[in-house]
């Protein structure tokens, strides 16, 4: 008998083989038999008619605060989520000396929307050197499995104190005790090295962040910790201004110390990312192993009345009632004149980034439900008004009042320069990249991406009409064993006999996302848009069901991974 069989489902194995139909048994925390007759289980799933595919493995989160007070790391866990990395962007909380708590808190607050006050409620700071926080997180049973990376901003500050929070170059000795902390880092667990080089990414009181202005020899120093240590990723942010300059180091790297490095291939035109494209095809000729890390979907902010940020929120009037509960609001918005009035006003806004943003109509689109992440051209604000002989500022308004003050506008912001998928699609077709950026944990006010997995499959194997469609099996592969491989978590991310029994059970035609709405579930009663999904029968990891028909079933077999995980025997 069985810990666990799952019977007569189509497997999706998670290599991008064809799809067959058959059973899969699990003993303890391992795969132990797959095919026609593997026996009886002590509990059985009946998957006729569903899918049975590995757990996803997302490479992109930024949990680093939200595993500290949420077993479940929602909404990934309701996602089909298996194994989640965190601490990317070179943002994170370890290592650190007590005087910088509220400077980390500042860095994350600023690049990640995550509340200075839930942090501040939350995380506890527990350790101060990387090695007594992986202990600390190893002490936090969840829902699923995670692991994390050393962060460049919170490296800097430990080691070089007031003059890593500037653009103070670092020293030899500087560069050399950095680098002698990652590879203890590293050696005691981590995944990898993130670091952070765009002028998008500030603190919340608008400074960039430690690490924004780091030299070639500061990089490649901490860059040689990984050689040494003899794994890890160096994960990389740029706005890559100065390609040749970008990759000129990225390729030194990873091509002298046999280290795979990553960067963020979101912010482009179609010229510019084919450029990044040539670039990384010219360093692989050369030895490296450069992979550019693709949303998928666009990178997208979500408004509503409720929202920080809309396109009324700096107008005089509104500021006058922005306090009031949300029912009060959308009655006196309602009223006539006060839309006469406030339609009359123009912004107070002096934000750099936010104030033009507000008046891109033609980039904001009703999100919809079921939500719509492909809208047209024609769909957009701009183009409704204009076809009705009324302003932008009009339509959105009444848009904003929808469903009680609930309407939610979609911005895409980055990665949507067509007006469509199509640059996604040329970019899943690179043997180069790698499906990312979901930013679990992240964004909290302005976006909730961590249901990419399941919007793989619902939009782009599915749904899609405005391009071509991604066959299921490899989309399968593209958020399992290719996003495991390339951590060096071999141990997941495939059906097979011997792997890590993560699973996921889904009735494929009833799969869907919700769309997003508030909730208030954060330490110090912070808020957070959340999107529900429907589908999963089940989600296993490590051979224990944790959901059922979208349902905790009160089980925390998660952990810390410490390190790459070796590939079973065969």
């Amino acid at each position: 008998m069985h810990d666990l069989v799952i019977r007569g489902g189509t497997i999706i194995d998670g290599t991008g083989s064809a799809a067959y139909t058959g059973d899969l048994a699990i003993d303890g925390q391992r795969i132990v038999a797959m095919g026609d007759n593997v026996g009886r289980g002590r509990e059985e799933i009946d998957a006729r008619g569903r899918l049975v595919t590995p757990g996803w493995v997302d490479i992109h989160t930024h949990f680093d605060g939200q595993v500290m007070w949420d077993p479940m790391l929602s909404p990934s866990g309701q996602n089909g989520v298996s194994t989640v990395v965190m601490g990317h962007c070179g943002v994170g909380f370890a290592p650190v000396v007590p005087d910088d708590h509220e400077l980390l808190i500042n860095i994350m607050e600023g690049l990640e929307d995550i509340p200075a006050a839930t942090l501040r409620a939350g995380l506890g700071w527990r350790w101060q050197s990387f090695p007594e926080y992986l202990d600390v997180l190893e002490s936090l049973p969840r829902v699923l499995d995670f692991a994390t990376q050393v962060p460049h901003s919170a490296l800097r500050c430990y080691v070089m104190g007031e003059r890593g929070r500037k653009k103070d170059p670092a020293t030899a000795d500087d560069v050399n005790e950095m680098a002698r902390q990652v590879e203890e880092a590293l050696r005691a667990g981590a995944l990898g090295f993130s670091t952070s080089r765009t002028k998008v990414h500030t603190t919340a009181d608008g400074k960039h962040i430690p690490g924004s202005y780091a030299t070639t020899d500061e990089l490649l120093g901490i860059g040689r910790a990984l050689g040494r240590a003899g794994h890890g990723v160096f994960q990389c942010v740029s706005d890559m201004d100065k390609p040749d300059y970008e990759f000129g180091w990225m390729t030194e790297l990873s091509r002298e110390q046999n280290v795979p490095v990553h960067f963020i291939l979101s912010h482009f035109d179609r010229p510019k990312f084919s450029g990044l494209l040539k670039h990384i095809e010219e360093a692989s000729t050369k030895g490296a192993n450069i992979f550019g890390l693709v949303g998928g979907r666009a990178i997208g902010m979500l408004m509503t009345l409720d929202s920080d940020v809309h396109p009324f929120y700096r107008h005089p009037s509104y500021i006058e009632i922005a306090k009031l509960p949300l029912a009060e609001r959308v009655r006196i918005m309602r009223d006539p004149a006060f839309k006469q009035r406030i339609l009359g006003e123009t912004t107070t806004s002096t934000h750099g980034y936010w104030k033009p943003r507000m008046e891109m109509f033609e980039t904001m689109f009703r999100l919809g439900n079921p939500p719509d992440y492909e809208p047209a051209a024609e769909d957009s604000i701009a183009a409704q008004a204009a076809r009705a002989g009324r302003t932008p500022q009009d339509v959105i308004y009444d848009m904003l009042l929808e469903n009680d003050g609930t309407e939610v506008v979609y911005n895409p912001l980055f990665s949507y320069a067509e007006n469509s998928f199509k640059p996604l699609e040329d970019l899943f077709n690179h043997s180069n990249t790698l499906v990312s950026l979901a930013d679990g944990g992240a964004h909290l006010g302005i976006m909730t991406d961590a249901a990419m997995p399941t919007f793989m499959l619902t939009h782009w194997v599915r749904d899609r009409t405005r391009g071509a469609r991604i066959p299921l099996e490899r989309a399968v592969m593209m958020q399992t064993s290719r996003t495991a491989a390339a951590y060096g978590l071999n141990d997941r991310g495939r059906l097979a006999v011997g792997y890590k029994a993560d699973v996921n059970v889904i009735d494929f035609e009833k799969l869907s996302l919700d769309t997003p709405y508030w909730v208030r579930d954060l330490p110090a009663n912070g808020r957070r848009f959340m999107q529900n999904a429907r589908g999963y029968d089940a989600t296993i990891v490590s051979g224990i069901i944790t959901t059922r028909y979208g349902e905790s079933m009160g089980v925390l077999p998660g952990k810390l991974v410490r390190g790459p995980q070796q590939a079973p025997a065969k």
